[in-house]
């Protein structure tokens, strides 16, 4: 009889669960709805996949974009198991061949946007539903990062009537805050759920900011190292893209885009491109990249700063799905402020929004600001976000790897705050830049014409870099002494500053030590956050093995990964099989996987090992 760890072996070839796996399998096995939090590569599609397997009817997966669906259709697919999807993409043939398969009870999981349940309801209705299954569940939030309306009506779509029983409900994200997570239970009418948040963390990524003025020189900085590793560049607005992606082609890097200006055609083919390797940079938006499965991405690199840590988190989270070591870059300037309260208050504005999620927007962008302007260890900030417990230092990000020294910064502080008051006093207010200017005593057209030389406060940090003023700016608003005010344009206001101003305690904050050149990211690809072996591996033979599943997935007509992904490579060059049977023990070959590709790639391995 067939049970969850059958399944685990020899539909998708692993002889262990990870963790909360098992604990989500089991309830929803036993008809309880759940509610699992757990971060992208921690395996949350065999949550849901294996009990659809083993319980009798045809799952649904509500999934919110196409690519996400045929990613998983596909991996399905070759590991021998009924899958489909239901999307716009499907020409009227497919579409009935995909309805023939459902009569036939053919399909254990079909994948359906949720734009499209309505429609489908007919198709549905009399079927055998055991669970609907909610991918990417943050969606149901207007106080999330990727709000969508569709997602309100699958409550109703559960309740309307069309299954004979009431199915498991289950939902599944990567990024969640607590209020996040109460909103999708409410939303989604789960019942008493079985929740777990198996925590955020991927000790695997590598988090930087680099604080620099000149974004095209520091990107391509980045990608000189990078070689022919696979990445994805994230920028605010389709001009960027457009930008950046002429600057890469220019250069000669093999690059594509992505981003809702272009025509389908286009957007597809490009993102088929880089799916298939065919490209090794993907320049796009955020319309890019949700569920993407692509596992051997090494490197996601922001050019901009996004609106919201979830949003952040997601993106970067998009690198190192398969468990080794990747690089997640931010580029900031403080112009990055400026484009996302932009982006929230007049694009949210024309679409009607309420004012409170405007506002509520501007204060997640704070929390993106702090963590982009923060000396703390990068991954404690992003953790801490998703009240996520973590240690001081992680080790493994670029402040941590920067050598810092405490400061005390409260004369510098009692300075910056008697401008802002002087200027108060004045009924005149300024942002940052305006208030670097005066504290530097500069002359500039506006600071003369507005009798500015006048204040007490006029070049009193003359001798100060701008850049070391903006950073103490940056650290009296994360304490709150002083106030960023939300507006249009946004000024510097009072906080907190009386303690500061009595000088009742030392203000001390972190400035870096000149810093080291980073290692180079082929270092740190071997570093003790890859797997142990990783040195073990024969470079030869590695690439050998990935000329073999190229020409597979050319034939096939998938990307290469869905043949096999890198970690399984990697530990078929560890483990050398010399036969099938010993062929079976590789991470990620299940049964069908064994007896199509088995034999190509134990003979390689073996040509190779005699030859």
């Amino acid at each position: 009889m067939r049970d969850k760890y059958d399944i685990l072996k020899n539909i998708f070839g692993y002889t262990e669960f990870r963790r909360g796996q098992e604990e989500v399998i089991d309830a929803i096995l036993s008809r309880r709805d759940a509610l699992a939090v757990m971060p992208t590569g921690a395996g949350k599609s065999l949550c849901y996949q294996i009990p659809a397997l083993l319980m009798p009817g045809m799952t649904i997966v509500i999934s919110p974009l196409i690519s996400l669906m045929k990613d998983q259709v596909n991996a399905l697919r070759e590991s021998g198991c009924g899958a489909a999807f239901l999307n716009s993409s499907l020409t009227s043939a497919e579409y009935h061949n995909v309805v023939n398969a459902i009569s036939c009870g053919e399909i254990k999981l079909l994948y359906i946007a949720p734009e499209r349940l309505q429609k489908a309801a007919g198709l549905i209705s009399g079927a055998n539903v055991p669970m609907v299954v909610v991918d990417e569940a943050h969606c149901a939030s207007q106080w999330g990062h990727d709000f969508r309306t569709s997602y309100l009506e699958i409550a109703d779509f559960i309740q309307s009537g069309i299954f004979k029983t009431r199915p498991v409900t289950a939902a599944f994200t990567a990024t969640a805050t607590v209020k996040v997570r109460d909103d999708i239970e409410k939303i989604l009418g789960l019942k008493k759920p079985f929740c777990i948040t198996t925590g955020f963390d991927r000790p695997n990524l590598y988090f930087e900011v680099q604080k620099i003025s000149e974004k095209r020189a520091a990107l391509l900085a980045c990608l000189q190292t990078r070689g022919e590793l696979s990445g994805i560049i994230y920028c605010a607005t389709r001009k960027a893209v457009e930008e950046v992606f002429e600057l890469l082609v220019a250069r000669g890097f093999s690059a594509t885009r992505y981003h809702a200006g272009l025509a389908d055609r286009e957007r597809r083919k490009n993102q088929d491109d880089f799916l298939y390797d065919k490209k090794t940079v993907m320049v796009a938006t955020n319309a890019f990249g949700m569920g993407i499965d692509k596992s051997n991405v090494s490197f996601v690199i922001h050019y901009n700063m996004p609106k919201n840590i979830e949003s952040y988190y997601q993106e970067a989270g998009r690198a190192g799905r398969d468990g080794a070591s990747a690089d997640c870059i931010l580029l900031y300037n403080g112009q990055d402020v400026q484009i996302n309260k932009f982006l929230i208050t007049h694009t949210e504005d024309e679409n009607g929004a309420d004012p409170k999620l405007v506002h509520h927007n501007l204060e997640l962008l704070k929390y993106m600001t702090f963590y982009a302007t923060t000396g703390d260890c990068l991954r404690k900030r992003l953790l801490e976000y998703f009240s996520d417990e973590t240690a001081a230092l992680c080790g493994h990000c670029s402040n941590c790897l920067t050598e810092f020294e405490d400061a005390d910064v409260s004369l510098e502080g009692r300075k910056i705050v008697s401008c802002v008051y002087r200027l108060k006093e004045r009924n005149r207010s300024f942002g940052k830049t305006m208030i670097i200017d005066i504290l530097r005593g500069s002359k500039n057209e506006k600071i003369m014409s507005g009798g500015f030389t006048t204040l007490s406060t006029w070049g009193i940090m003359k001798d100060s870099k701008a850049q070391t003023i903006r950073a103490v700016i940056d650290f009296l608003i994360d304490e709150g002494i002083l106030l960023l005010d939300d507006g249009e344009y946004p000024v510097l206001t009072m906080g907190n500053a009386g303690p500061l101003l009595r000088q009742e305690k030392p203000l001390v904050m972190k400035l870096p030590k000149d810093r080291h050149k980073p290692e180079p990211v082929e270092t740190r690809l071997e570093s003790k956050f890859n797997d142990q072996l990783a040195g073990e591996v024969d470079p030869v033979l590695l690439d050998q093995l990935k000329k073999l599943r190229r020409e597979i997935a050319t034939r096939e007509s998938v990307p290469a990964y869905i043949v096999f992904a890198d970690a399984a490579l990697k530990d078929m060059c560890r483990k050398k099989p010399m036969s099938l049977v010993q062929f079976s023990g590789i991470n990620g070959v299940g049964k069908v996987k064994l007896e199509k590709y088995g034999e190509m790639f134990v003979d390689a391995i073996r040509d190779y090992d005699l030859g």
